[in-house]
């Protein structure tokens, strides 16, 4: 089925969920980049919120180019990469507010309750944070990127 333009709804639909996937893995290079420099190495949580963040954009490039849209190859590698890079640092412009707002409220929500919680409270309300700020941003790099950086894909 197509709408508006042209699009296929359901090659969309199976680039979406490719992008899922992709982002899926890239959460888990995420979070575990992030919990690993916080919990183990003791860095402060935005900047190894950052650094987790760069960690998941190699590898959502990656899987991106080659996996979701292995039919863009009319650009440049590099062409896309800074393409990518861009529409992802624009995410972390996002992402990192939303993040550091988010902390306070979590860690409030977890201290004032009764639950008997299988981690430290700090740690899990850092991952309900990021979490909460990774769909967010889930969201603006498909759309931004299926326009921008793969718009040579039919």
């Amino acid at each position: 089925m197509t709408i508006g333009s042209g699009v296929n709804v359901h090659l969309e639909s199976k680039r979406f969920a490719k992008f899922l996937v992709v982002g899926a893995i890239g959460a888990v290079v995420d979070f575990g980049s992030f919990n690993l420099l916080t919990a183990v190495f003791h860095l402060p949580p935005v900047p190894s919120s950052v650094a987790s963040f760069l960690a998941a954009v190699t590898s959502n490039f990656i899987f991106n180019r080659y996996w979701t849209y292995p039919d863009s190859r009319s650009k440049p590698v590099l062409r896309q990469v800074i393409q990518f890079t861009f529409v992802n640092l624009v995410g972390l412009l996002i992402r990192t507010p939303l993040f550091a707002a988010m902390i306070p409220v979590w860690r409030g929500a977890l201290e004032g309750g009764s639950l008997a919680l299988p981690f430290p409270a700090e740690q899990l309300s850092r991952n309900l944070a990021l979490g909460c700020a990774v769909l967010v941003v889930l969201v603006w790099n498909f759309v931004i990127n299926r326009i921008w950086t793969y718009n040579d894909v039919q």
